[in-house]
């Protein structure tokens, strides 16, 4: 209405009649969404494009891909955005080759406004922020934005608190001291590996940089790792690529990421699957070169693209205890990836909590399956289960408790299905959750009472009625109405942590990747020259076979890799919006606190 009150003989096509990009895609990357849009732009005729909101880590990026699409056009562009979120989405768009995007900045959290307090502020700040980006020259200041720091090969040269300093200032470090990537020392972690020190290792997500094993090498020196990590650290970099581990992380509600290691490599590295077991050394090592491979190869930077609302943990390493798992007679996670059981194997994913574990009080398995059922209940991706209704999670098993489990569920296949059979939300819970406090919007309850909103969900999520999950028989109820709160293939089970312990925890969070470590054909004699036992004294010996080979991912080849395919992933759903659920058709009719 304020376009056309200014100019009358405009046509305005909302997003219903006109769709939108969604994040642009990387090169090389098909994106047939984007060239749908395109089309359409082109088809209607259009002159400018409005996009918007910003106001979340995922959104903000699918949102300005609407943005980037007109512009590669020539079509001029403006892009609504929170105050947090500016600077994040002009560097998606540089990411894309658009030196200049104009934003309207929106004062505030939109999503907690009043219906007053949008109409104002849409009135008095953001449409003369609109008109203006749509029809004035850009001034000075905007033509110097790029956003970018990035490390350099060159050498620095100082003493070494000039050069920490130095490492501190230019945005290098995560704000905690680091050892100084000197030549011998990166040199180190270059033997190694067989790949050349230049080797590209692709663009690496979200800012596409080219990455190469140099790069990988000074980031491990960085991290305080020692240079037989190498392997593992590329593996960790080629699982960097993968949208099924990366989608969550620039996310406001602060999906941490951590890795979990499989095989042989892990044992004989000295990585520890017990007590304290991320808080031991070689575990938090690895950890730290996480947090520095996000921020200086991927350029994940905090309040640019990686937008916690409060932050995020420091990444966490752990191993799975494969002696305890085949003693029980479950497959190791690697293997129920298609890995044999000598490979080692990498895996990625994220997690929106840590430390809340708990304590099955009985040796039943049953119960103890009654009691993870309703820790996964509880432990929903937005606090209360207000976004996607099944989310990813890894389940941690202590060994005596996964041994009792084993004892009715043969394998973790069929304790994954009796979990989805056992962990139900009551229907009523489910909606009161997703109704006040859904990540997406807010809802009117004039137009659209909670009521309403509860038979909708009974339909998106195929509510029935079922027997009253095991902690809510104290209601006296036989039977109520329930939504699924699992989903079979969206579970990792991992037997590891303390074994003098019954102990279990959920990890709700995001989708994972697994990557194999490739080893270099001297790794024996390398390793015996550290001081390390041969890695065949590490093998373990079991008749389980691997399930069938997951679908392969591109990777990098190289004559070390022994023919190997260097990266694998599991099959994943990827979340369609932040708080994974997939967005619904807005039509123009509709109003609601999810901004003007």
């Amino acid at each position: 209405r304020l376009i056309l009150s200014e100019f009358p003989t405009a046509k305005v096509y909302l997003l219903g009649e006109i769709g939108s990009a969604g994040p642009y895609p990387r090169p090389g990357v098909i994106r047939h969404e984007k060239d749908e849009f395109q089309r359409r732009l082109k088809d209607f005729k259009v002159d400018a494009v409005i996009s918007g909101n910003g106001g979340c880590g995922l959104c903000t990026p699918k949102e300005t891909g609407s943005c980037i699409a007109a512009e590669v056009l020539g079509i001029p562009s403006v892009m609504i955005a929170a105050p947090g979120f500016v600077t994040q989405a002009k560097k998606t768009a540089l990411t894309a080759g658009i030196s200049v995007l104009r934003v309207a900045e929106y004062p505030g959290s939109f999503a907690s406004h009043t219906r007053e307090e949008l109409i104002a502020n849409t009135r008095k700040v953001l449409w003369p922020a609109i008109k203006k980006a749509l029809t004035e020259p850009l001034a000075d200041s905007e033509k110097t934005f790029d956003g970018t720091t990035s490390a350099t090969d060159d050498m620095l040269t100082g003493t070494e608190d000039e050069l920490r300093q130095t490492f501190q200032d230019s945005g290098w470090t995560d704000g905690l001291p680091i050892l100084l990537p000197t030549a011998p020392a990166v040199n180190a972690f270059l033997g190694f590996t067989d790949l050349p020190a230049d080797f590209s290792l692709g663009a690496i997500p979200p800012m596409q940089r080219d990455v190469t094993v140099r790069h990988v090498a000074v980031n491990g020196v960085m991290a305080g790792c020692p240079p037989e990590f190498m392997p593992v650290l590329l593996a960790f970099v080629e699982a960097m690529k993968s949208g099924d581990f990366r989608r969550t992380l620039v996310s406001t509600h602060a999906w941490t990421p951590y890795c979990w290691l499989n095989g042989p490599v892990a044992r004989q590295l000295g990585f520890d699957d017990g007590q304290g077991e991320i808080s031991e050394p070689k575990n938090k090592a690895l950890g730290r070169f996480v947090d520095l491979a996000l921020l200086n190869l991927g350029g994940y930077r905090v309040k640019e693209n990686r937008m916690g609302t409060f932050g995020y943990l420091t990444p966490w390493v752990l191993v799975e205890n494969e002696e305890a798992a085949l003693k029980a007679g479950w497959k190791p996670y690697h293997l129920q990836q298609g890995f044999a059981l000598d490979d080692s194997t990498l895996s990625c994913a994220s997690a929106i909590n840590w430390g809340n574990n708990l304590v099955p009080a009985t040796s039943d398995p049953e119960k103890t399956r009654d009691m993870i059922a309703w820790d996964a209940v509880e432990k929903q991706q937005m606090a209360v289960g207000s976004g996607m209704p099944c989310v990813y999670r890894t389940f941690l098993l202590t060994p005596d408790v996964a041994r009792n489990l084993s004892r009715a569920y043969t394998s973790k296949d069929a304790l994954e299905a009796a979990l989805v059979a056992t962990a139900r939300n009551p229907l009523g819970a489910r909606a009161f959750a997703n109704y006040w406090g859904n990540p997406g919007s807010a809802f009117d309850p004039a137009r659209c009472p909670l009521a309403q909103h509860e038979a909708k969900i009974a339909r998106a999520e195929g509510a029935e009625k079922t027997a009253t999950p095991p902690w809510l028989e104290w209601t006296g109820l036989k039977t109520m109405e329930t939504v699924p709160a699992m989903q079979i293939g969206k579970n990792v089970f991992l037997v590891t942590g303390d074994p003098a312990r019954n102990k279990e925890m959920c990890l709700p969070g995001g989708g994972s990747a697994t990557v194999k470590i490739v080893l270099p054909k001297a790794w024996d004699r390398l390793m015996a020259e550290r001081g390390y036992a041969p890695l065949a004294s590490f093998r373990l010996k079991s008749d389980l076979k691997p399930d069938a080979p997951r679908p392969k991912v591109r990777g990098y080849s190289h004559p070390g890799a022994r023919g190997d395919a260097p990266s694998q992933t599991g099959p994943r759903r990827r979340p369609h919006s932040e708080s994974g659920e997939r967005p619904q058709r807005r039509r123009p009719q509709r109003r609601n606190n999810n901004g003007p």
